[in-house]
């Protein structure tokens, strides 16, 4: 019992259809052009594109390495920040309040020995600014309230991490929030 009846004459053509039995190839686009620019690749060594082939190969490695380290190093940092802090960092317009709190954190990371910087900011908006930085240059940061006769007045006090060393990126944040607003980066 046949499950595929048979075929006839014209099926039979049509399943060689396809070139060298059947129909004419169609013409391809290197046939439609100027012949004469096709026959320098057409008839290329096989030794030279060898030596072309690696060139492109070698050349695309080399752009996929290249990674700016400047650029890594504050991205990583950025990536630090807690993503409700650094939506409030790309908002504000406080960039001369953001670098005075930079000014201050990086003088405390390179010059000073000192266990513990303490800054009074009352304003809650500038402290999370504040935190963010610290956060940014992996800094930690704690704001206590302290009681001063009616009013209490709040101290965010910033402490080292207990790491080995802590690196500081070469671009600012300000100057990295900057570039993103001015679309740079």
């Amino acid at each position: 019992m046949e499950l595929v009846p048979r075929l006839n004459a014209e099926e039979i053509r049509g399943l060689f259809a396809p070139p060298p039995w059947g129909d004419e190839a169609p013409l391809s686009p290197f046939c439609m052009t100027n012949m004469g620019e096709w026959e320098k690749i057409r008839n290329i060594d096989m030794d030279k594109q060898a030596h072309l082939i690696d060139g492109l190969n070698c050349a695309s490695i080399k752009r996929r390495g290249h990674v700016d380290a400047h650029k890594v190093a504050v991205l990583n940092a950025w990536r630090r920040i807690d993503c409700r802090t650094r939506e409030a960092l790309r908002r504000s317009f406080l960039t001369d309040l953001i670098q005075g709190y930079e000014v201050c954190i990086r003088d405390f990371i390179q010059q000073s020995d000192d266990e513990v910087l303490a800054l009074q900011v009352q304003d809650p908006f500038h402290r999370l600014l504040l935190h963010g930085v610290c956060e940014f240059y992996n800094l930690a940061s704690v704001t206590v309230s302290e009681p001063q006769g009616a009013e209490s007045i709040k101290t965010t006090r910033i402490k080292r991490k207990k790491m080995d060393g802590v690196e500081l990126p070469t671009i600012t944040l300000s100057d990295f929030l900057k570039m993103t607003k001015e679309g740079v980066w």
